[in-house]
């Protein structure tokens, strides 16, 4: 099973796709600033990265353009989870190097889908 880090600064959207994690047998780390989430990317080296985008200081754009530029955190996927669902944000999120793009709230099964897909 994947290690999952989950970037997200709201409490219930963190628990919520860690209680489906779990659930399906993934080990999941979480932290509530893009900020933090730079730090526990390079640390950990998660295999996939569930990144929000609307965080106060670095937001998600940011975190994942600096990750996906990084020598040290490239490889490891990004799958922005966010509850802004214009197509200029899916685009943008693409262009920062995120792999995926989920709109808030996920379903369970797309959720597991998107993660096999891009873990594949």
């Amino acid at each position: 099973m994947a290690r999952v880090l989950i970037v997200d600064d709201s409490p219930t959207e963190a628990h919520k796709l860690t209680t489906v994690l779990e659930k399906h047998g993934h080990e999941v780390m979480a932290v509530s600033s893009g900020e933090s989430g730079l730090e526990m990317a390079r640390q950990q080296r998660p295999d996939i990265i569930l990144m929000d985008i609307v965080m106060p200081g670095l937001n998600g754009f940011q975190a994942t353009r600096q990750l996906s530029k990084s020598a040290a955190t490239s490889s490891i996927p990004i799958v922005i989870v966010s509850s802004k669902d214009q197509e200029t944000d899916r685009v943008w999120g693409m262009r920062q190097g995120a792999r995926a793009y989920l709109t808030k709230p996920v379903a369970e099964s797309q959720l597991l889908h998107t993660l096999k897909e891009v873990l594949a």
